[in-house]
């Protein structure tokens, strides 16, 4: 392929390239960018493009290589690396250590809460909390799904509102 014949496809491919850049990049400069780029590689490396191939597919993947390499480039250069003996200061901002007996006998007042429950509602609430879908615990309590769903609902109501009196009102939607 001569010069003048890279440079006319180059030319016949333009809007394209420049439709293709925008789609990746969502920026009308930073797209401009990426076409200079990808024809200015396209030109810099013209004697690489095999003859009776696919020209656009070639300028495709060119334009597509150098998106994703500056993409890693921007990546890297975001990732910060701390060099420090000790780890205090980058461990410091926003971790805390909790201390978990409070969470630890919620819980356990929780547990007992839901053994306080009637097993017509117990049952089907744990099992749904131990992650069986509706119709797995329908099928294994030989219940309609309607009652199975019903009962987890009253379960989670009754259960609020034991929370609610229990701790003035801390559940109000978390259940």
């Amino acid at each position: 392929m001569t010069t003048l014949e890279f440079d006319n496809k180059l030319n016949q491919l333009s809007a394209i390239l420049h439709s293709f850049a925008y789609n990746l990049t969502k920026d009308t400069e930073a797209a401009r960018d990426l076409y200079q780029e990808t024809a200015y590689r396209a030109i810099k490396n013209r004697e690489k493009f095999s003859p009776g191939t696919n020209f656009k597919a070639w300028l495709f993947t060119i334009m597509k290589n150098i998106f994703i390499n500056d993409y890693r480039r921007r990546m890297k250069a975001n990732t910060i690396i701390d060099t420090t003996d000790n780890q205090y200061y980058i461990n410091s901002g926003k971790n805390t250590v909790r201390n978990g007996a409070y969470s630890n006998i919620m819980l356990t007042e929780l547990e007992n809460m839901v053994d306080g429950l009637d097993d017509s509602t117990r049952v089907p609430f744990q099992m749904h909390y131990e992650g069986f879908k509706y119709q797995e615990i329908a099928d294994e309590l030989e219940l309609p799904l309607g009652t199975v769903k019903s009962r987890i609902f009253f379960a989670r109501k009754e259960l609020k509102d034991m929370i609610n009196v229990r701790y003035d009102g801390i559940a109000r939607e978390r259940i």
